[in-house]
């Protein structure tokens, strides 16, 4: 059966033993700490936060929805039992089955429980956390999906952006500069015009993970939910904006975008997936809240970014990485044998030599891809022996394989993202969101190859043979 809902995928998650409930904490201090507490252990669970204080029982918060990878897999549909880079393989294989599913519009659902309007509106009534310590207020959206039209082509975007609560009716959204939210804002405000908006702030695994994919323009994320989920998504059409509204939603609002020189208000600091407060404070798009819907008990979906550390991501699988492997075989480079990001800001590329320059063309298709363009720093590309998942075997293959004088190139000027933490404060100010990239060829030279020195590590056949026969001892050692 389809997950229709965020509460379908955490009923699936809590079947699975990977579910963590915690009472009574403080939306002020402690559900932050307390969720990067948990994703900093091997192996986290989600957490579902209830009975927080100050607010009515069964008003929930989860954290880590989709960090980990056996909860990436599931909302993907994808096999758990795969490893790290398969799994990246398999999503990429799976992308190539893509056939649009369009939404289905439904007169009811779930998430008209509870509708409130206009001055009944009372955002304060959801414990919205304070994610990380210094941030600037609290964030209702962390793992939000906001839904936009696009005025000319009437086409419907849906990005994952970070949303604040100012008051009872107004909320604060940030979206990057280079997004599709952003450029389609810039098209109602060029008309002086509000733009309608929607924001759902929990639902279904495969409408989050379509929202946060990196689509072409023109694409609407509601058609990729549907393909990805196997049935088409059920939405409602709001009656303040025309928009869909998911109708297995826990919590969804109706409003509008005024331009920025209509009204604007502080946002931030937040605690960004780059792992710094890089944005600081500055004025930023409200939304004028008009509706409010939500399901008896909502629950909040949080995701909160931090540090991104192996095992902290934001998602368990880094998806826009199969997009870079995709384009590698459509430009015809053979030879891929898996790609990985680490974070935001480093793209692993393992190949099997072909010929001289295969490592060099392997990143220069890797620079042009969308999803290593807005924080996208480091290209490293390392033999077919090197796990691109695994930072201490890359480390090691750049440490002891690349000569610096070389095997890297430095490209500069190339834009970048505002959450960036290495943009200049004077470079901020003037809107100006330019860095570097460098390549890092950690391949053993071609032309010498088969003259490298033979690596001291055991071949993987024998590797398999002598752990088999030693298991009980080792399974002492918990390995």
């Amino acid at each position: 059966m389809p997950l229709q809902s965020l509460r379908d995928y955490l009923q699936e998650v809590e079947a699975h033993g990977d579910l963590l409930r915690i009472d009574g904490a403080d939306r002020e201090e402690e559900i932050g700490a307390l969720a990067e507490i948990v994703a900093s252990t091997p192996g986290h669970p989600l957490v579902v936060f209830d009975k927080i204080k100050g607010f009515p029982p069964g008003y929930r918060v989860s954290a880590s929805t989709m960090g980990g990878i056996r909860r990436m897999a599931l909302g993907l549909g994808l096999d758990p039992a795969l490893g790290n880079v398969d799994l990246v393989r398999a999503w990429k294989e799976k992308l190539k089955t893509f056939k649009p599913v369009p939404a289905h519009e439904v007169h009811s659902g779930p998430v008209l429980e509870n509708v409130i309007a206009d001055k009944n509106v009372d955002l304060l009534a959801f414990p919205a956390p304070k994610w990380h310590e210094r941030d600037g207020g609290y964030y209702i959206g962390t793992g939000c999906c906001v839904f936009l039209r696009e005025p000319d082509e009437a086409w419907v975007n849906i990005g994952v952006y970070r949303v604040m609560v100012h008051d009872r009716t107004t909320l604060g959204i940030f979206i990057n500069h280079i997004q599709h939210g952003r450029q389609i804002l810039q098209k109602y405000w060029a008309r002086r015009q509000s733009c309608p908006i929607v924001v759902s702030f929990g639902q279904a695994p495969s409408l989050y993970l379509a929202a946060a994919q990196r689509e072409p323009w023109g694409v609407s994320e509601l058609s990729v939910a549907g393909w990805l989920a196997g049935s088409p998504v059920e939405i409602i059409r709001g009656e303040v904006t025309g928009l869909p509204i998911p109708a297995h939603a826990e919590i969804v609002v109706e409003g509008e975008i005024p331009p920025m020189d209509q009204e604007s208000l502080p946002e931030g600091p937040f605690g960004e997936r780059t792992g710094y407060y890089a944005t600081g404070t500055r004025n930023e798009p409200v939304i004028k809240v008009r509706s409010v819907m939500h399901r008896n008990d909502p629950i909040i979906q949080g995701d909160p970014p931090l540090k991104p550390v192996p095992g902290m991501d934001h998602f368990g699988i880094p998806l826009p990485a199969a997009a870079v492997w995709s384009a590698l075989e459509y430009s015809g480079v053979p030879g891929v044998c898996g790609v990985w990001q680490h974070g935001p800001f480093a793209t692993i590329i393992a190949i099997k030599q072909h010929y001289e320059g295969h490592a060099r063309q392997a990143a220069a298709i890797a620079l042009g891809v969308r999803t290593t363009l807005a924080l996208g720093r480091f290209i490293i590309i390392v033999d077919d022996d090197i796990d691109p998942s695994d930072l201490r075997d890359v480390f090691w293959a750049v440490t002891t394989r690349c000569d610096p004088a070389t095997q890297t190139e430095i490209l500069k000027d190339l834009p970048t993202s505002d959450i960036n933490p290495r943009v200049a404060p004077e470079d901020r100010a003037q809107g100006r969101f330019i860095a570097s990239r460098i390549v890092i060829d950690a391949c053993r030279p071609y032309r010498w190859f088969k003259d490298f020195p033979a690596t001291n590590v055991m071949s993987a056949e024998k590797k398999k043979a002598i752990s088999d026969k030693w298991k009980s001892a080792l399974g002492k050692l918990g390995r």
